[in-house]
C-alpha cells in the first residue's frame, strides 16, 4: 500500500498533537512533518514533497494563505487542504482562487480529516458541507468577472510577509531578523507598501490586512 505523506502546518504544538495521533490510526496515511509557520511550511514542502499539506490559515510569520500560494507555485504536485476554525468569506474566496483542494473547518471530525486527505491526494476538491455551496457560488463569479480584486494593486511575497508582521505588530527590527535582511531593506518595502496600497499609517495597514485575509480578525496585534 503507497502511503499519502502529510505535512501539518499549524502553529499551535497541541493542535498539531492531536492532528498526528488522529491520523496515526490511519494506515495508509504518513504524516513525515511538522510546520509552526507558514515559512517553515514552504521550506519543509520544498524539501520533504508531501502529497498533501494541512495547512492552517492564522500561521505566524506567512500566513496560511500566502504559504498556500507559494507551495502551489513552487511544488505544484503537493495538494493543500485549509484547516480553520472560520469560514469568512474573504477567506473562502481567497482558498478557491489560489488552487487549495479543500476547506475543513476546525470543527470537522477526525473521519472527515483522513476522508479530505484521501481525496485531495486524488487530484479531488473536499470542502466543509457548510461552505461548499458558497465555494462552488464564488468560484463562478470570479469566472464571470475574470480577474481578482485585488490583481490592481497586487503585492510581492515579500510585500505580503512584510505586511503580515507589521499588521502583527512586529516592529522593523525584528521583521528585518525574521526575513535576513537589513533594517533599510524592511524600512524601503514599508515605504513601498504605504505608497502601493495608499494607506500611510500601520493601523490602515492593519486593517487593510485583516479586510484581504493576510491575517485574521482574531490574531491579537499591536497598533502603533
Amino acid at each position: 500500500m503507497n502511503q499519502i505523506t502529510v505535512l501539518l502546518a499549524e502553529d499551535h504544538q497541541i493542535v498539531r498533537q492531536g492532528f498526528r495521533c488522529l491520523l496515526k490510526h490511519e494506515a495508509d496515511i504518513e504524516v513525515v512533518g511538522e510546520a509552526e509557520t507558514g515559512r517553515q511550511a514552504v521550506q519543509l514542502t520544498r524539501k520533504l514533497r508531501p502529497a498533501v499539506v494541512v495547512m492552517d490559515i492564522a500561521m505566524p510569520l506567512l500566513n496560511g494563505l500566502e504559504a498556500t500560494r507559494q507551495i502551489r507555485k513552487e511544488c505544484p504536485d503537493t495538494k493543500v487542504l485549509i484547516l480553520s476554525a472560520h469560514s469568512d468569506d474573504a477567506y473562502v474566496e481567497q482558498v478557491a482562487s489560489l488552487g487549495a483542494s479543500g476547506f475543513l473547518l476546525k470543527q470537522t471530525s477526525s473521519e472527515s480529516l483522513a476522508v479530505a486527505i484521501r481525496e485531495v491526494q486524488k487530484g479531488k476538491t473536499f470542502f466543509s458541507a457548510a461552505i461548499s455551496r458558497r465555494v462552488q457560488v464564488r468560484a463562478q463569479s470570479a469566472a464571470h468577472r475574470g480577474a481578482s480584486k485585488t490583481n490592481g494593486n497586487r503585492l510581492s511575497s515579500r510585500e505580503i510577509e512584510v505586511l503580515q508582521m507589521i499588521a502583527e505588530g512586529k516592529p522593523n527590527k525584528q521583521v528585518a531578523a525574521e526575513l535576513g535582511v537589513t533594517f533599510k531593506t524592511v524600512d524601503k518595502h514599508r515605504q513601498h507598501l504605504m505608497s502601493k496600497l495608499d494607506i500611510h499609517d500601520v493601523a490602515g495597514l492593519t486593517r487593510y490586512a485583516i479586510a484581504e485575509g493576510i491575517i485574521e480578525s482574531t490574531v491579537r496585534v499591536t497598533i502603533t
